[in-house]
């Protein structure tokens, strides 16, 4: 299992780091549709792997695929709708999804259940000829702007680094994500304990703890655009990190199951909107021939802090128990909560006139 848990995230931070300027240089919709494909490929092969080293190795296949699928997605997602459209299409995308999460484990429970794993792999596997498919329908203009022409693999990497230092929103997201992941990463180790131990709530509870948290982050990308409308970046960024906070820091010192329910729900609430935040911010803040390579550079980067963090998640449990370290993680979300509010404040004045110079003067576009 945690072999699995490794190759799920680890190919994310390989592609983050040497492979990002593909994104910029391949069409979008291509490397979307191989993802795919490929996925699809080894959820066909997979009820026939016996043995535990075949699984994990096509597990780290669909995770090498599912890194360059994600950061494609949300670089091509600007050129298909207007910016005043944006904000609603990153939280209709994220409701979906987080919605699919929720849902997905207790379809597949039940199909595991009733027919084994075979078929929940062959449904999967139709999944995604199903998403190809669709993928195949847009045209590749709708996806990419422009394409660059490479200054050399190692030149666009140093060009993708250098747009994430130099950018305010990018740096803002950079920053801020990995301090609230700190936050994040305790929460995944805890919650079980938390559940169990703490709350002695036994299985089901730490399974509504589960549920909790999915609902709360369908719901908080679902209100996102309008906590942006109403708010602005800077209020609805800091507001949502500073809701994970507080609803954390309840569920740390619940005197009861419910009342830590109740936090769960509110903390993801702030999440979920967070997200569509993160993602608004650096769409806006990176032209479309680097936009790739944002995603990417960011992205590994978090997968990173994640899991340096809940190894040492895992060593602060066992010596504090769960409940100071969901409090620990309520002073994470807090602290990100104030940094998101004094870097988004500069961010307006640091948009596409100061990025074109992220890439060398010799970088042509085709």
């Amino acid at each position: 299992m945690s072999a699995l848990l490794i190759v799920d995230f680890l190919p994310i931070v390989a592609v983050g780091i040497a492979l990002g300027p593909l994104l910029d240089r391949w069409s979008r919709r291509g490397v979307l549709i191989v993802s795919d494909l490929v996925r699809a490929a080894v959820f066909c092969v997979l009820p026939f792997a016996d043995h535990p080293a075949s699984i994990v190795g096509l597990a780290f296949v669909a995770g090498v695929a599912t890194g360059f699928f994600r950061p494609a997605v949300y670089a091509g997602l600007p050129n298909l709708v207007s910016d005043a459209d944006l904000p609603a299409a990153n939280s209709s995308l994220q409701t979906i999804e987080n919605l699919a999460w929720t849902i997905g484990p207790v379809l597949g429970g039940i199909l595991v259940a009733a027919e084994g794993p075979a078929l929940a792999y062959w449904l999967n596997a139709a999944s995604f000829l199903v998403s190809a498919f669709l993928l195949a329908r847009i045209p590749a203009r709708r996806l990419q702007a422009e394409q660059v022409e490479s200054r050399g693999h190692w030149g666009d990497v140093a060009d993708g680094l250098r747009l994430v230092v130099r950018s305010r929103p990018l740096l803002t997201v950079l920053v801020v994500w990995n301090v609230a992941l700190l936050g994040s990463a305790s929460i995944n180790v805890a919650e079980i304990v938390l559940a169990k131990v703490s709350l002695d709530a036994g299985d089901v509870g730490f399974g509504i703890l589960v549920g909790a948290t999915g609902v709360g982050l369908t719901l908080g990308s679902l209100v996102a655009p309008q906590l942006l409308e109403r708010l602005g970046t800077r209020g609805a960024y800091g507001g949502s990190l500073a809701l994970m906070g507080i609803g954390i820091g309840l569920a740390a010192v619940a005197p009861a199951f419910w009342v830590a329910v109740v936090g769960v729900i509110i903390g993801a609430v702030g999440n979920g909107a967070a997200v569509v935040s993160n993602v608004l911010l650096v769409q806006r803040g990176a032209p479309d021939h680097l936009r790739g390579r944002a995603f990417t550079v960011i992205m590994s980067s978090n997968y990173v802090v994640l899991g340096l963090a809940m190894v040492g998640a895992g060593v602060l449990v066992d010596a504090y128990g769960a409940r100071w370290v969901f409090g620990a993680a309520s002073v994470a979300f807090l602290l990100a909560a104030v940094t998101a509010a004094v870097l988004v404040a500069g961010v307006k004045g640091a948009q596409q006139p100061d990025l074109e110079e992220a890439a060398e003067p010799g970088a042509s576009r085709v």
